[in-house]
């Protein structure tokens, strides 16, 4: 495949993301006071911020990618419902990023249940529906889990993009467009498999 493929490749898989976030990124945020697109963009300034590289900047505006690709409601957690979304988004971004993107995203859920399980105060800081989606996640981890978990390749990358993740929800911050934060996907998307 030649680079201007490559280049083509990217640029869709761009244009389909800052469509995604166009039509559907103005759903709630669960029960928070934010919508989708305002928490993604929080999180991907809060990696830009501490200089985090193209592949967490990019897995931050797209670690909740998974709740624009389902159809349920906006309160799914509230309803006892596990919408998965990190396995959806792992799933979709797969076809398009490194695992330097992808698999932060898919252990964004991971990193809540091992946080809750090693870091005092850290489950008493969570927001309400973060702590009641948490039980429909499989709950605080196992000793043994966190172990496992601890031993993974993309263990610190992953607590990073949670940290984000937990910070990224404050009502009415000012925040760049998605424009400005589509050059680090691009930087980093793949281009498409033969």
């Amino acid at each position: 495949m030649q680079p201007a493929d490559a280049s083509v490749v990217q640029h869709e898989c761009t244009l389909r993301i800052e469509e995604m976030f166009d039509e559907q990124g103005d759903s709630m945020y669960g029960g928070e006071d934010v919508t989708q697109l305002q928490h993604a963009l929080q999180a991907a300034l809060l990696a830009e911020q501490q200089q985090a590289g193209d592949a967490l900047i990019a897995a931050a505006l797209l670690h909740d990618v998974g709740h624009l690709l389902h159809e349920l409601p906006d309160d799914a957690p509230l309803q006892g419902i596990d919408d998965r979304h990190e396995d959806l988004a792992a799933a979709w971004l797969e076809r398009h990023f490194p695992p330097a993107v992808v698999q932060p995203v898919k252990l964004h859920v991971e990193s809540k249940r091992y946080l809750c399980a090693t870091e005092p105060g850290y489950w008493d800081a969570l927001s309400l529906p973060s702590k009641q989606s948490l039980e429909l996640q499989g709950g605080i981890m196992t000793d043994e889990e966190c172990e496992s978990f601890r031993q993974g390749e993309h263990f610190e990358a992953a607590i990073r993009l949670r940290r984000w993740d937990d910070e990224a929800k404050v009502a009415n911050l000012e925040t760049p467009p998605v424009k400005h934060f589509l050059p680090y996907v691009d930087r980093v998307a793949t281009p498409a498999s033969a």
